[in-house]
């Protein structure tokens, strides 16, 4: 049997081109280590780019959509019907991640891969693994044909980037209901009990997240016989979780630098650095979530993120937020003076 494209051998970042970067790092006018985690961002960059002299400003955000089943089960605060209802504010650039992505001059994808829109939506692209999931409480999630075909939605994504010129791909995604889905296929992956993860997601009390935490229990031990991670992503996750971690898969295949958002994504993060743990090279972390389970992805995943912001929005705004941050490493690294250069004395 063939190999699915996922599988696929991940190539490590270039060793040589970050000690150039070090190299460069430890030359330039400064005290070694003074700017912190700038520093490693710029070295880490420039291994992942394959230049001494990494750029982040050709960003792609990518948010993809998918509609839950789950949401039968009271999981949610807010009404199915909103996840259609932010697919067009994306477009009409009302959204958080829309405002980010002017800001920052970077390209914004809306992707529906399962949302429950019965025909495409102006500016978004149609790329359907199906019509809003299953409720995973009661039975999979997905079919095997649908998780597939949402895994490659994520690598044509990437391909879009690609004819852009991307330098750094930015995972978002919409889905009412989706903390659920992910805080499920988590659990499953790491193994711990529903009430380890179960947090307010979009604004429930603690009675919601109290029955949040009973549905995914009652998820978990459905699914117990779910004996891979794709098994495991097909059953417990959503659409637009595997829409992302297909997206993952194909950058770092690519060799494109992946800044990661928070719960929902790096959720699907951990299902696709399971799937081909070669991925985790090519992941960064943009904040911490708070949401209540993201801390433990993060551990799960020895991710040290950028920010802590107490963001809890989703759609890749967390991420967008820290770009600037990997855009002030890439300048320093570039545009500083090493001591030759400016005529200033080395350290001792």
């Amino acid at each position: 049997m063939t190999e699915p494209w996922w599988s696929e051998p991940i190539r490590p970042p270039s060793a040589a081109l970050a000690e150039a970067a070090r190299t460069r790092q430890a030359n330039l006018t400064k005290p070694p280590g003074s700017l912190g985690r700038l520093e490693a961002l710029a070295v880490q960059l420039a291994a992942m780019q394959g230049r001494q002299r990494p750029r982040v400003e050709q960003v792609w955000i990518a948010v993809f959509a998918g509609d839950h089943g789950v949401v039968a089960e009271g999981v949610s605060a807010f009404p199915q019907a909103v996840t259609q209802q932010m697919l067009a504010n994306f477009v009409a650039g009302g959204a958080a991640i829309a405002v980010l992505a002017r800001e920052l001059n970077a390209t914004l994808e809306v992707v529906d891969v399962g949302s429950l829109a019965a025909e495409p939506m102006p500016g978004v692209v149609w790329d359907k693994a199906g019509f809003g999931s299953a409720n995973l409480a009661q039975g999979a999630a997905m079919t095997e044909a649908a998780v597939v075909h949402a895994l490659d939605a994520g690598r044509r994504s990437l391909r879009r980037a690609q004819a852009a010129g991307v330098e750094l791909y930015v995972g978002g995604e919409m889905g009412i209901g989706n903390t659920t889905a992910a805080a499920a296929l988590a659990c499953a992956l790491l193994g711990l009990s529903g009430c380890e993860l179960a947090g307010p997601g979009t604004g429930l009390d603690a009675a919601g997240v109290a029955r949040k935490a009973a549905v995914l229990d009652r998820a978990l031990d459905r699914h117990a016989d779910a004996g891979t991670p794709l098994e495991a992503l097909r059953r417990l996750g959503g659409f637009e979780i595997a829409g992302l971690a297909g997206a993952y898969l194909a950058c770092a295949q690519a060799g494109v630098p992946v800044l990661v958002d928070g719960f929902i994504a790096s959720a699907a993060a951990l299902a696709a650095v399971r799937l081909n743990p070669g991925l985790r090279d090519w992941l960064i972390f943009g904040h911490v979530s708070a949401e209540p389970g993201h801390a433990r992805l993060l551990a799960a995943l020895e991710a040290q993120p950028l920010l802590t912001l107490d963001m809890r929005l989703g759609e890749g705004s967390g991420a967008a937020v820290a770009v600037s941050l990997l855009r002030a490493a890439c300048a320093l690294h570039n545009g500083m003076a090493t001591f030759a250069e400016a005529g200033v004395s080395g350290h001792s």
